[in-house]
């Protein structure tokens, strides 16, 4: 249930980067990385030897901004938390010069975007 409320809320999130592209350009830059979701074992190999990595973060906006190389972002719903793997991946992406944040739904992530390409970050 709760993956299909996460792809609901990333949906979300694109609708209103659609929206809101004319004011915010480089929030049309924002892209998903497809790592998560169910595949059944064969699949799951291929990807893997394909460079699919467990604990990526959901989201990246390649976008510069205020000393940081992009922004990373794991999107979470309800009461799920990030798993072990998603913080060292989080927290290796932060020592490498990028902002990181995990979101709880569409409208705190795109809070957090708004934020960073208006050099207003904090973590």
């Amino acid at each position: 249930m709760s993956i299909q409320r996460e792809a609901s809320e990333q949906a979300a999130l694109f609708r209103w980067v659609a929206f809101i592209r004319a004011t915010l350009p480089d929030a049309n830059m924002l892209y998903h990385i497809p790592n998560g979701g169910k595949r059944d074992r064969r699949e799951a190999a291929k990807l893997k030897q394909q460079g699919v990595r467990a604990g990526v973060p959901d989201l990246c906006l390649p976008v510069a901004r205020s000393g940081y190389h992009g922004l990373y972002i794991e999107l979470k719903v309800e009461k799920n938390k990030p798993t072990e793997l998603q913080l060292e991946w989080l927290a290796a992406l932060k020592q490498q010069g990028y902002a990181v944040a995990v979101c709880y739904g569409w409208q705190e992530a795109a809070n957090i975007i708004e934020n960073y390409l208006g050099g207003k970050f904090y973590e």
